[in-house]
Parts: C-alpha cells; sequence; structure tokens
C-alpha cells in the first residue's frame, strides 16, 4: 500500500534551503519516492488552512517512506532542511480499496 510524506515547510533561509532543494529529489527517487505536490500556488477553500509551502511525496509503501527518512543519504539533507526551515512533516498510510 502506498504512503505518503505530508509536509508544510516554512523557508527562513532562502539561500540554504535551495541547496536542500538541488539535492532531495534524487534521494527520494533512490528509495522509490516522486513527488505529487511540490510547492506550488495553494487555494483555501475551507478553514484557515496554516499552509505555507505544501510537500507531497509518494512512496511504494509505508516501510519506503521510512528508509528514505532513515537513510545516510538524507541526513545531510534532513539537517539542511531543519537549519533553514521550519517544517511540519508526517507520514499517511494510502488508501487501498476493501
Amino acid at each position: 500500500m502506498p504512503a505518503y510524506l505530508i509536509a508544510n515547510v516554512t523557508i527562513t533561509d532562502p539561500e540554504g534551503f535551495k541547496h536542500y532543494g538541488e539535492q532531495v529529489s534524487a534521494v527520494i527517487a533512490q528509495y522509490g519516492g516522486r513527488y505529487l505536490v511540490r510547492g506550488g500556488v495553494i487555494h483555501p477553500m475551507e478553514g484557515d488552512h496554516g499552509f505555507d509551502r505544501l510537500v507531497v511525496v509518494e512512496f511504494p509503501s509505508m516501510e519506503a517512506a521510512k528508509r528514505f527518512y532513515d537513510s545516510p543519504e538524507y541526513a545531510p539533507l534532513l539537517k539542511l532542511r531543519i537549519e533553514t526551515t521550519r517544517s511540519r512533516l508526517a507520514f499517511a498510510e494510502g488508501y487501498a480499496p476493501g
């Protein structure tokens, strides 16, 4: 079953974050992930959405998503993201019809 990394990112250091953005796609792909949403314009429809930069990445499984996040390849990028943003991030299991 697919799993999704969902993040709301507020960039606090645009120059530093640029280096993260240049490198992270290859690591995501290495673990079977693909971007579904990567920034872009958000059109609020209901409620106080609180989104700044929304990111959604699909992985083939929750295990693959966690392997990506815990990987040695992502570790320096995670450190860079933490240093250059305020982020809220979660993993969500996908839906598999009965």
